[in-house]
């Protein structure tokens, strides 16, 4: 980066004052404001290759402490106050240890299946295809894809020794560790 110019330096030292006025205008709090054009200065700083001597530094550098005013606040709008901690403890989030195991088993069964009920439970699965779309990729009909997609299904279920649904996902001795008190 190369460094800026004397006048580009000069030119936004001059206009500190007036940009602290536009912050207060903006925020109404002296420390924000001051927050905001030290912001703005780091902002123009950083950027000042972009800047093209002769234009309107004023305007650039307004134009910018704008910009972070408004990101700022819709920063702002996106965050969740919770100083006691609260809200926090509520979010727990599962170690990942058992869904890697999990990722490994199914691998490891997806793996046990014949090829044409592997790749129609991979395009219909985890691609996302209709079946109607998955037909036409396999040049078969739509029956034999339902046809393989359920027996794919059947036998991962038989292999993982799957009986209900609460059978995938964290178990019962996980939940009860990650639940909020």
């Amino acid at each position: 980066m190369a460094t800026p110019s004397t006048s580009f330096r000069d030119g936004i030292v001059a206009e500190i004052p007036s940009l602290r006025a536009f912050a207060m205008s903006l925020c109404g709090k002296p420390d924000l404001a001051d927050d905001l054009v030290q912001e703005a200065l780091m902002k123009a700083w950083a950027a000042s290759a972009s800047f093209s001597e002769g234009t309107n530094l004023r305007a650039w550098m307004f134009t910018i402490l704008r910009n972070v005013y408004f990101s700022q606040l819709r920063k702002k709008k996106r965050e969740v106050e919770d100083a006691d901690g609260r809200h926090a403890a509520r979010l727990s989030v599962s170690g990942e240890q058992q869904a890697r195991l999990d990722m490994s088993d199914f691998q490891e069964a997806l793996g046990q299946l014949p090829a044409d009920q592997r790749e129609v439970l991979t395009l219909i699965g985890a691609s996302g295809f209709s079946y109607e779309e998955a037909a036409e990729i396999c040049g078969v009909p739509v029956g034999t894809i339902k046809s393989r997609l359920n027996r794919a299904r059947g036998r991962l279920t038989a292999i993982l020794a799957i009986e209900h649904v609460s059978d995938i996902g964290p178990d019962a001795a996980t939940m009860a560790a990650t639940a909020s008190f």
